[in-house]
């Protein structure tokens, strides 16, 4: 693996060592785990979310209430802890986050929530685990080949995935929201991946708020364009879709992606794809206890194989430090 692989984005100057320094396998906080059992629980829960509130609004227009709504909020709350200073960024930052903010918002998760409007919530959660085996593509494509059981655990994933969805495929699915799923799994996977590759801002929390704002203004530009607003009234939002979104907006975007965009600086990729495996597992648990969706046998051995193969990353990527991450120690 080459010293490149692993290095994260420069820092501006006068930023903190630990906001951008490279993590080493095997010395990662607790921090890191705490943040990525946030994105376990909580991006697993957002798939319910997204699919009660496209019942009764408009799918590119609501991901663009949910970012900017988010990002706004953030950038708020940065300048009133650090001042104008904590928002202040170079034209090479600002284009960074908006770039990686249209990759994963936009086409990442504007396509999700595209898709599950002719899609059931699991299958999406289920389709959108391809992200790490795009990550692990792009990865070795950047010249950084991973580890052997790093390859095995994702593919160990695939395979539990597969047996999770098997009951799905004889279904009657749209093969546009499939599609659709499957090109945000892409985008998303390629901002992930160019978010560790390119110079970000420091302040991980205004990075968070200027990705969220751009991911929300390319999700109302697509809205706009296919003409989402025309017959759109308030009044015709049910309820539940108000409080859907409010939660996509809170939890989903001011905790899971600051959490999210936190990792991408501070953990090895191939374990922070690893929320990909276990988000499926979370969406049909929730569909069992909040639908009383039948738990098959199955979804029961699926989801046992999927937990193998995040445990196998995860072990690997604990265990020692890897070669480039000791020569950038040194």
């Amino acid at each position: 693996m080459t010293a490149r692989a692993e290095r994260t984005p420069a820092a501006p100057a006068g930023t903190p060592v630990a906001a951008g320094a490279a993590p080493t396998a095997g010395r990662l906080g607790a921090g890191v785990w705490v943040a990525l059992a946030i994105v376990y629980v909580v991006w697993g829960s957002t798939y319910l979310g997204i699919r009660i509130a496209v019942e009764t609004m408009p799918s590119f227009l609501s991901a663009a209430a949910r970012f900017l709504t988010a990002g706004l909020l953030l950038a708020g709350f940065v300048a009133v802890r650090h001042g104008r200073a904590g928002l202040r960024v170079d034209l090479r930052q600002l284009g960074s986050a908006a770039l990686v903010g249209g990759l994963l918002l936009t086409g990442g998760n504007g396509l999700v929530v595209l898709g599950e409007t002719w899609i059931p919530s699991g299958l999406a959660a289920l389709l959108v685990a391809a992200v790490p085996l795009w990550m692990v593509l792009l990865t070795a494509a950047g010249g950084d080949r991973p580890r052997p059981a790093e390859l095995g655990g994702v593919l160990l994933g695939l395979v539990g995935l597969t047996v999770l969805s098997a009951p799905a495929i004889g279904g009657d699915i749209a093969p546009a929201g499939v599609i659709a799923i499957l090109c945000g799994t892409l985008t998303w996977a390629s901002g992930s991946f160019a978010a560790k590759r390119i110079r970000m801002p420091g302040n991980v929390l205004a990075s968070s708020a200027y990705q969220m704002l751009a991911g929300g203004l390319g999700n109302a530009l697509i809205g706009l364009l296919r003409g989402e607003q025309h017959g759109l009234h308030p009044g015709d939002i049910s309820t539940r879709s108000w409080l859907a979104l409010g939660f996509l907006v809170v939890f989903g975007s001011l905790v899971a992606f600051t959490a999210y965009a936190w990792l991408l600086r501070s953990a090895p990729l191939t374990l922070v794809a690893t929320y990909a495996y276990v988000n499926p597992v979370v969406a049909v648990l929730l569909g069992r206890l909040v639908l009383a969706e039948p738990l098959t046998g199955p979804t029961l051995l699926g989801g046992a194989i999927v937990v193998a193969g995040v445990c196998l990353v995860v072990s690997v990527s604990r265990s020692s430090a890897r070669p480039s991450a000791r020569r950038s120690a040194r």
